[in-house]
């Protein structure tokens, strides 16, 4: 696992050791933000359940200003950290170790995230409560992006909040990346 593209290209980075974080795959990550690629200098970026901090990383990587990255477990936090250094963006990031469910039912949506990516564990099945807190607290810019990623059987986005439309769906061979919207936003 790399930084793939950006001020940090190439550098090495560190995953959680185990079954209970899965790091989205280097070809996966590279797909997904060359889909997000202009959207991504200067925003505000939120990694909720980052595991190794891969996906806040790259952002900070390709140019977003700060980033917020929220994981409970212990071992990804050490990992986080340890990446954080490596790749000098101490300043630009900050770590929450919680429960994503209560970061996001208490963050402040003085000023809101640009793009929100979330890769919860398979099994967990959070991605309703926690898109419902994400639009009952504003904490998507007006013309941000959601980014679930989620196994293939799971049809979670049938179900997402009407504040929020889906614009894109992504399919890989195992999983696929969800693009949600505010429902008012451009198409």
């Amino acid at each position: 696992m790399r930084v793939i593209a950006g001020s940090r290209r190439s550098i090495p980075l560190k995953s959680v050791e185990g079954m209970a974080t899965r790091p989205t795959q280097d070809r996966i990550k590279e797909t997904l933000f060359n889909i997000i690629q202009n959207y991504v200098p200067g925003c505000r970026f939120l990694d909720l359940y980052a595991g190794s901090g891969q996906m806040a990383i790259e952002a900070l990587s390709r140019g977003a200003v700060s980033a917020v990255l929220v994981d409970s477990g212990r071992e990804p936090k050490k990992v986080i950290e340890a990446n954080l250094e490596k790749t000098r963006f101490t300043q630009e990031a900050r770590l929450f170790s919680s429960a994503v469910l209560s970061y996001v039912g208490t963050a402040s949506p003085d000023k809101p995230f640009d793009i929100i990516f979330m890769d919860p564990p398979y099994d967990l099945r959070e991605e309703i409560p926690v898109l419902e807190k994400i639009a009952e607290r504003r904490l998507l810019s007006d013309s941000g992006w959601i980014i679930v990623e989620a196994r293939l059987d799971n049809d979670f986005y049938e179900h997402i909040p009407s504040a929020f439309r889906v614009d894109r769906i992504k399919d890989y061979k195992t999983n696929r990346h969800v693009f949600i919207k505010w429902a008012e936003a451009d198409a």
